[in-house]
């Protein structure tokens, strides 16, 4: 019996000699801005950008979206009213539609008169403007999708430069620790990067072929006027 608490005892002063260790922890938040002040400017700068582009995005997909609404019987209805004559209808019809399908079939209805090559003319060129205004700020997705990763590069390099000054200066007695969590920190810079980019750089994309859709669109409707006008009467 003597043995068991002795040995219990034994247990009991070698459980309490034991360093407790605990599990280290680390949110993503904590993560990001555990960098020093250098990689902290740099997420910042990430984040203002990653807010730029989601909202460049929204803002220009629901532009889009509201352009390529058009109706059906739209050309259905251009096309009697410009056959029985009915200029003025056509026009009020084009106005009705707020959409750039209506804004080049207009610009053709009021160059009806003038040769064929003039009309054509002046549908390009108000198509150029319609696309225009389609890709407006679109081209600051494709600067994000390139530049964010290049800052996040940035950030690490720096990172990496101040945790082998930080070994050089101490004349190699260092802990490896240290530098071991300068250098994952500073890294994390070049995941934030990286992961701006590839936002931008598909919404970048997905808008790209939206607004080809609706420029295709135009191109069909600016045909079909001039195929209108070239009918026999």
């Amino acid at each position: 019996m003597l043995n068991f608490i002795q040995q219990d005892e034994v247990a009991a002063a070698t459980q309490a000699a034991e360093p407790i260790v605990e599990e280290k922890t680390l949110s993503l938040f904590d993560l990001m801005f555990s960098g020093g002040l250098g990689g902290q400017i740099i997420i910042i700068i990430l984040f203002v950008l990653l807010f730029a582009a989601v909202y460049i995005y929204f803002e220009r997909l629901f532009a889009i979206k509201a352009a390529s609404k058009v109706d059906k019987n739209f050309m259905l209805q251009i096309k009697d009213s410009v056959l029985n004559g009915n200029i003025e209808s056509a026009k009020i019809r084009c106005a009705q539609s707020d959409s750039p399908v209506a804004r080049l079939t207009e610009k053709g209805i009021s160059r009806i008169g003038s040769p064929l090559e003039d009309i054509n003319t002046a549908i390009e060129n108000a198509g150029r403007l319609e696309v225009y205004k389609l890709e407006k700020n679109v081209s600051i997705l494709a600067t994000v999708a390139g530049a964010a990763p290049m800052i996040g590069f940035l950030g690490t390099v720096i990172g990496m430069v101040l945790a082998f000054h930080e070994l050089a200066t101490s004349s190699g007695q260092a802990q490896m620790g240290a530098l071991a969590e300068g250098i994952y920190t500073a890294m994390t810079t070049t995941v934030a990067g990286l992961i701006v980019g590839i936002i931008a750089y598909i919404g970048y994309n997905h808008l790209v072929v939206k607004t080809d859709k609706v420029i295709h669109q135009m191109e069909a409707t600016a045909v079909d006027f001039l195929d209108l006008l070239n009918e026999p009467a």
